[in-house]
């Protein structure tokens, strides 16, 4: 009885271990950061540019060129949740409740770089996904009738982060915390006028559940 007992102690020991283990591997961390060299992608470009998907040749590539066993992972795990992008992280910074991933996507014609929210609730938020932003608040807003004016083919455009500037943070309702995140305005598309910018808050809760986004308001295009 007295073994049973142990043996019974010794199994509930081990199967906490083992969930612990693999809460904390799910954990995102900088040992998933790996630069994007010039070498790396000349020698990427010539092994995967006529392969497809594309994208899953570069991942072996990273492999290859020694990327962390972290960043190839990272990357994989980023590939299906994008539903096919090939983005690097290249950029961590803890920011409780949730943490900072910049990433770069060297595929990419525009918009090389991005930001993710990590470690949250989903555990990966892509800043740039357009359709997470209350778009409906900022176009029925005065601000952005009185843009329309000047700038008829206003709409917003996904950000391309440079890797240095990280969002800021305040406190939310009930313990949560707000990230303010900017957003380009153009005069309909890419390379035309800038239309200034748009704010929204970024929304978690203490545990770092994202609670959705708040339109905040609209920042006049610099004067050239």
């Amino acid at each position: 009885m007295r073994h049973a007992r142990l043996l019974f102690a010794v199994v509930c020991l081990a199967g906490c271990a083992s969930g612990q283990s693999k809460s904390g591997a799910s954990k995102i961390g900088s040992s998933s950061v790996w630069q994007v060299s010039a070498q790396f992608l000349a020698t990427a470009h010539a092994a995967c540019d006529k392969s497809s998907p594309a994208a899953e040749c570069m991942i072996e590539q990273m492999a290859k060129a020694g990327a962390p066993a972290e960043a190839v992972s990272f990357t994989r795990e980023l590939y299906k949740q994008s539903h096919g992008d090939f983005g690097v992280m290249t950029g961590f910074q803890n920011q409780a409740p949730v943490a900072f991933a910049w990433i770069t996507y060297p595929l990419r014609a525009n918009t090389n770089y991005g930001l993710l929210f990590v470690n949250g609730k989903p555990p990966i938020i892509n800043v740039e996904d357009l359709q997470l932003l209350d778009t409906k608040a900022m176009e029925h807003s005065f601000q952005f009738q009185d843009l329309k004016n000047q700038f008829p083919h206003a709409n917003l455009w996904p950000g391309d982060r440079d890797g240095k500037t990280w969002p800021n943070s305040q406190a939310g309702p009930n313990g949560g915390t707000q990230f303010v995140v900017s957003y380009p305005l153009r005069n309909g598309c890419h390379a035309c006028a800038s239309a200034g910018s748009a704010l929204f808050n970024w929304n978690f809760d203490a545990q770092g559940k994202f609670l959705g986004t708040t339109f905040l308001g609209l920042l006049a295009a610099p004067l050239q």
